[in-house]
Formats: C-alpha cells, sequence, structure tokens
C-alpha cells in the first residue's frame, strides 16, 4: 500500500517547491509517487481551483467555499487519490483537508464543526502524513504575492489573515501529533528538503 502525504501551510512557505523535490527523492529510491495538488488534481477539480483561487477575495462567503473545495476535493479523491494507493503508488499532495479546516473552518468564521461533519461523511480519509512547512507569515506573504500567478485571492486577505493561518496550521499541529509534523521553513530549501526526506523515510520504514 502506498503512503498518502498531505503538505500544508501558509500561502508562499514552498510547499510545491518541497512536494516536486519529495517526489523526486522518492523516485530516485525506486518507489513511483503520485505528485498532486488542491484544489485541483483532477480535470474538474481543476475547473473548481480556477473558480476559488483567482478573482475578488469576497467573491464568495466561507460556506460556499468549503462546499467547493470538498466538490473538488471528492473529485480528486476519486480519479486520483484512491486509484493511485489501490496501486501501491505514493501520493503526495500540496494540500489536503487541513487547508480547508484552517482557511475556512478557523479563520473565516467558527466553521470548524461544519468543515469536520462534511469531510466525516464525503471524504472520509485522512492523509498517513501531513508535514506542516511553518514559515513567518511576513516572509510567506512577500514570497506569494511576488509570484503574481493570477492565483492570489487568499493573499490579498492581507497580513493578518495569514498570521491567523499561521496559528491555526500550528494549533492542528498540536492536535494531531500522530500525523502532523511541523517543518521549520525559514530555512534553505536544502535543509527542508532534508528533513521531510528524514521524516518520510522513517514513515516508510
Amino acid at each position: 500500500m502506498g503512503l498518502f502525504i498531505s503538505l500544508e501551510g501558509i500561502d508562499g512557505s514552498g510547499k510545491s517547491t518541497q512536494a516536486r523535490r519529495l517526489a523526486d527523492r522518492l523516485r530516485a529510491c525506486g518507489r513511483a509517487p503520485v505528485l498532486t495538488r488542491e484544489p485541483g488534481g483532477a480535470p474538474g477539480a481543476e475547473d473548481i481551483r480556477r473558480l476559488l483561487v483567482e478573482g475578488d477575495p469576497d467573491r464568495w462567503s466561507p460556506e460556499t467555499e468549503i462546499l467547493l473545495f470538498t466538490a473538488a476535493r471528492r473529485d480528486h479523491l476519486e480519479r486520483t487519490i484512491r486509484p493511485a494507493l489501490a496501486m501501491g503508488r505514493d501520493v503526495i499532495t500540496d494540500r489536503f483537508a487541513d487547508s480547508t479546516r484552517v482557511y475556512q473552518g478557523a479563520t473565516r468564521g467558527d466553521l470548524r464543526g461544519l468543515v469536520d461533519d462534511i469531510h466525516a461523511r464525503i471524504i472520509g480519509i485522512e492523509p498517513d502524513l501531513t508535514l506542516i512547512l511553518d514559515m513567518d507569515p511576513e516572509i510567506a506573504l512577500t514570497r506569494g504575492l511576488a509570484r503574481r500567478s493570477g492565483e492570489d485571492r487568499f493573499e490579498e486577505f492581507g497580513l493578518s489573515f495569514q498570521h491567523k493561518l499561521h496559528a491555526g496550521f500550528r494549533a492542528l499541529a498540536h492536535e494531531a501529533p500522530g500525523r502532523c509534523v511541523l517543518i521549520d521553513a525559514n530555512r534553505s530549501a536544502d535543509a527542508i528538503a532534508d528533513d521531510i526526506q528524514a521524516v518520510v523515510t522513517q514513515r516508510l520504514g
């Protein structure tokens, strides 16, 4: 059975870079990981992604976002994650349900109970391992906005929002210590990748 790994953290913390590097290192070890992302990771989910990450920050209410993210996640689960795991392949995803728990459940209203209830009913699985990249919010926001990716709807909520996200992810790590590992992301990409590889190697046994 493959290992299901998610990378989480605030915008600009380096999740995409580290997900790619982890996939490369696992391939070098003879494994065949599937590298994916959320929202997205399957054709229908990618269509929903554009609705979520582009446009005005106030485009959707938190409740609507929860439903859209869950719809995208269900498609991702059906089309990409479950088939890969069933084939014995590792899955590395840049974000999963913890982002919804923090972004919509804890920072844009007291909606964590709603997020968890919908997740339990519609998704029903958690990653085997969640790596939370812990970075200074001001540095991460500057980096995220500098990308000018056109997918900066959440960065445009501003620095105070990023501080709330940072606190939310740290709280999540303490809440689920058996699954979540905090990784100091205020360092070089190589040092972060080395720490991630050590954690993953230990989980793989």
